[in-house]
């Protein structure tokens, strides 16, 4: 029998958006909503890895079905707290009931057991202290509070 892969959690994420109103449209010829929010910043931290999000380096590019799956493409730019720069492309899966989803959109707080989010993130980071993270698998979960976006990165060990 192989190894049975476990997980570490490695860092925590603040995502903090921009205010105002996000853009949603259909695109022609397409069932799905596109939707765009920009990053504002935020902060890491964790056993692993701590530093900051840096603002305007980004945003999330989600595709938004009617039956409440939320298909997630968010691209931006951390630093780590002694300057590295890391690159980061988070992709993942939301789902809720349409009515969950419109308590979302309207920035009011739901249930986190109402919104199941799981996260598989990539990234890329120079060769040094941080090169850990080309080299690892990690998951994740999310969970939105307002204009921000709280998400545990676990390792896959």
């Amino acid at each position: 029998m192989m190894q049975v892969p476990g997980l570490e959690l490695a860092f925590q994420v603040r995502l903090d958006f921009t205010e105002g109103p996000r853009t949603r449209f259909v695109p022609a010829g397409k069932q799905f909503t596109r939707g765009f929010v920009g990053l504002a910043g935020g902060e890491v931290s964790g056993p692993r890895l701590s530093g900051r999000v840096l603002p305007g380096s980004g945003g999330d590019w989600p595709r938004m079905w009617e039956a409440g799956l939320v298909e997630f493409e968010a691209h931006y730019m951390l630093e780590a707290d002694d300057g590295t720069p890391i690159y980061i492309h988070n992709s993942g899966l939301a789902w809720s009931s349409t009515e969950v989803v419109a308590k979302l959109e309207a920035g009011e707080a739901v249930d986190p057991a109402d919104n199941y989010v799981r996260i598989t993130p990539r990234f890329e980071a120079p060769a040094g202290p941080h090169e850990w993270l080309c080299r690892t698998i990690f998951v994740g979960t999310a969970e939105r509070r307002g204009n921000s976006t709280f998400f545990d990165y676990y390792a896959v060990t």
